[in-house]
Order: C-alpha cells, then sequence, then structure tokens
C-alpha cells in the first residue's frame, strides 16, 4: 500500500477559493478506480505556518500511483492546481 499526501497553499487563500478548489479535488472521488482511499481537508487553524488543503489519497502500489497521476481526471485536478496554487509540498511512502 502507498500513502500519497499533498500540501496546497493557494496564491488566494480565501474561503471561496480554498473551497473551490476542495470541490476541484472532490471530484475525483469515485471516477479513478486505483483510489482505494480519498480525504480532502481545507486547514482550521490559519497561521502563517499553515498550509489550505491537504489531500491524502491510498493506492495499492507503485504502478497504481502511476495511473493515478495520468488518470483523465487527475490531470483535471492538475490544470486547476497549476492555476491557483503558490506552492505544493508531497510526500509518497509504503505502508
Amino acid at each position: 500500500m502507498i500513502k500519497h499526501i499533498v500540501f496546497f497553499k493557494l496564491k488566494d487563500g480565501s474561503e471561496d477559493s480554498v473551497a473551490k478548489t476542495v470541490a476541484v479535488l472532490r471530484n475525483m472521488e469515485g471516477k479513478i478506480p486505483q483510489l482505494l482511499s480519498l480525504e480532502i481537508g481545507s486547514d482550521i487553524l490559519r497561521t502563517e505556518r499553515s498550509f489550505d488543503i491537504a489531500l491524502t489519497a491510498t493506492v495499492a502500489n507503485l504502478e497504481d500511483l502511476e495511473k493515478y497521476q495520468v488518470h483523465p481526471a487527475h490531470k483535471e485536478v492538475i490544470a486547476h492546481i497549476n492555476e491557483v496554487k503558490e506552492l505544493s509540498l508531497a510526500v509518497d511512502y509504503e505502508l
């Protein structure tokens, strides 16, 4: 099993902007067969060191992670994120 975790800091960290991006991310739910689980949440503390959104996904193996990365639903998300992000950080690890 692989955990894929991504943090997003948006150029516009307003509630509306964050909510729109959360909706775009959640749009992947049920569309990518390789995703065993998908959690998306927006930051509640909103401190200087906070990121705006966190995504945690679980896939079975590296092959499925690669398929997720090129899936059309994920590519739509990437297009949106590239427009709105200031910074993103990711980590992928085996369980």
